[in-house]
């Protein structure tokens, strides 16, 4: 190739790439780049949008939810930082459903080891309100996990369904904290620690849980596993005796659950749909989900900011494992996670 030809190319090229970049910034103005800008990155007041999955009459209308994670309160998804579950933007979910009276029917899909006691209560008592205030039936599909906090929100569906291999159970709470007394002694650390009240330190990494801290927890596990109980009680029709058999925090499979009472079948999410749809005369009703809208230039720009900007895969890790030790509490959690 002569030289020419080389610059010809180039310059093409150079024009080629001021042409894509006014038409770009055209774009961004027009689209109001600093208000959308500004709103998307603080992860706030994010378009949603309903996706329809199937069927043509919208004036019954089936939702499908998904809870697919941990059950915990990790602030919203934005464009700086995607999380795997939103518990805020869920609740928002659950709030539409209760003032919208084309919806008819719920189908909740949950793959969730479980979670916060906070958030599987908020979400319970949502999908609680929606049963008494709106009537309408509440079919949950478990996926491959549905452990603890994930049975808890599951316990007030009008029928669960469940893989044969589905792990669910784990009926109870768990809180852990960290000790690294010996270890901070060993490489000569040492905490001074200064306190209103004997207990104000209490679960300190610094130092043994005393028999009457061990006793005071003990208690707040206790009460809180009764509620657990109680809500598996009322929601599957089962006698404190029966849910108790398996409320000791074992985990169970699908076909070992259906047996305990825990689940009503064996099937997959197609089946929940298909059977929520015959049960309640739904065969045409529309199925559709909740979604975010962060397309276009804005899905674009974000995700490259993001990757720039944003926090790194070990900082991730390391702000989880600070959040995890750093403040122990209650979970509706299987023990694995």
């Amino acid at each position: 190739m002569n030289v020419k030809r080389w610059v010809a190319l180039i310059v093409a090229g150079v024009l080629l790439l001021f042409s894509l970049g006014i038409n770009t910034i055209f774009a961004l103005f027009k689209a109001d780049f600093l208000g959308s800008f500004d709103s998307l990155m603080a992860g706030n007041n994010l378009d949603v949008y309903e996706n329809v999955i199937e069927g043509d009459n919208f004036d019954k209308r089936i939702a499908y939810l998904k809870v697919d994670g941990t059950i915990q309160d990790i602030g919203s998804s934005s464009l700086w930082q995607p999380v795997a579950y939103d518990h805020q933007f869920f609740l928002e979910q659950l709030d539409n459903i209760l003032y919208d009276d084309t919806i008819q029917g719920i189908v909740l899909s949950v793959n969730s080891p479980g979670g916060g006691v906070k958030e599987s209560a908020e979400i319970y008592k949502k999908l609680l309100k929606i049963k008494e205030e709106r009537q309408i039936p509440i079919y949950v599909s478990m996926d491959s996990m549905a452990a603890s906090g994930g049975y808890y929100i599951s316990a007030p569906a009008d029928k669960i369904f469940a893989h044969r291999d589905t792990i669910t159970g784990s009926i109870g709470v768990i809180m852990q904290s960290i000790n690294y007394q010996a270890l901070a002694e060993k490489v000569g650390v040492k905490f001074e620690t200064f306190k209103s009240g004997e207990h104000k330190d209490m679960l300190s990494p610094m130092r043994d849980v005393t028999p009457e801290e061990r006793a005071m927890m003990q208690d707040m596990i206790n009460e809180t596993y009764e509620e657990f109980v109680d809500i598996v009680e009322q929601g599957r029709n089962m006698s404190e005796a029966d849910v108790k058999k398996v409320a000791d925090g074992r985990i169970l499979g699908g076909t070992k659950a259906l047996e305990a009472g825990l689940v009503d079948e064996i099937g997959d999410e197609q089946a929940a749909i298909a059977a929520l749809r015959a049960d309640f005369g739904l065969e045409d009703a529309v199925l559709f989900e909740y979604a975010y809208d962060m397309g276009g230039w804005q899905s674009v720009v974000g995700m490259k900011i993001g990757s720039m900007f944003g926090p790194s895969a070990e900082e991730k890790m390391l702000m989880k494992i600070m959040t995890d030790y750093n403040a122990p509490k209650m979970m509706y959690l299987y023990g694995e996670y």
